[in-house]
């Protein structure tokens, strides 16, 4: 797909893996839509993403949680830009590692809810429209955890295996319509996301959120006849 001039929605993208999406989008001349929760994280990343050439970009603060505010975005996003091309669902929380019942009902449903419920929400809006372009694509940015099990990840993991089948299952659906579906399943990423939970991790080791853009810019930018439907990023 020709990236110049596409019109991309991101989630997440006030910061971490998202905020580097928007930069290396910006320097392939996309008109960006920024979502996140974060109104001054947001702020910066639209000015950062107009100096590295964004053709186009505007922010919103939207909750992943918050139906309303989902179909709200979605509608202003379409009605700001005449029509999204790509959708790159990448907003996700993490929940401190441990057995089930250590987790609190409200980090359960705030989980479940931002990295699934709210994903499946925001591409069910967007998807009549990706429907009507002449080359759409949707990327969900998952997580390893959506391929194997690991302990203490009960919650974050659930949502990251119906992610993956989520992704199956939409790709399978949407064979015949032109939109075209893959899901990135990437191991740690040295961002904040673990510190947000209150969990300690050597973030060090971990892949730097720069070169998973690449990975996301490279996957998006595949010519007509070939195209990435998943790819598995581990150290």
């Amino acid at each position: 797909m020709q990236l110049s001039g596409k019109t991309v929605i991101v989630t997440g993208g006030s910061d971490g893996i998202g905020r580097h999406i928007c930069l290396k989008l910006a320097a392939e001349g996309c008109r960006l839509a920024v979502l996140g929760r974060n109104s001054d994280r947001l702020a910066a990343v639209v000015q950062e993403s107009r100096d590295a050439g964004a053709l186009q970009v505007r922010s919103y603060v939207c909750d992943m949680a918050d139906a309303q505010a989902i179909a709200a975005t979605a509608k202003a996003v379409e009605e700001d830009f005449d029509g999204v091309d790509i959708l790159i669902n990448n907003a996700g929380i993490w929940h401190k590692a441990g057995p089930l019942d250590t987790i609190t009902d409200e980090m359960l449903v705030a989980t479940v809810q931002t990295n699934l419920t709210g994903l499946m929400q925001l591409t069910r809006a967007v998807l009549p429209g990706l429907r009507r372009r002449d080359a759409a694509a949707i990327l969900n940015v998952s997580s390893k955890s959506g391929v194997v099990a690991q302990a203490g990840q009960s919650v974050y993991t659930a949502t990251k295996y119906g992610v993956r089948g989520f992704t199956d299952v939409l790709k399978e659906d949407e064979a015949a319509s032109g939109v075209r579906v893959a899901g990135l399943y990437q191991s740690g990423t040295n961002t904040g996301m673990f510190a947000k939970a209150g969990e300690e991790v050597p973030n060090h080791i971990f892949t730097e959120p720069e070169d998973l853009a690449d990975v996301v810019v490279f996957m998006l930018s595949r010519p007509a006849k070939l195209w990435m439907h998943e790819v598995r990023i581990e150290l």
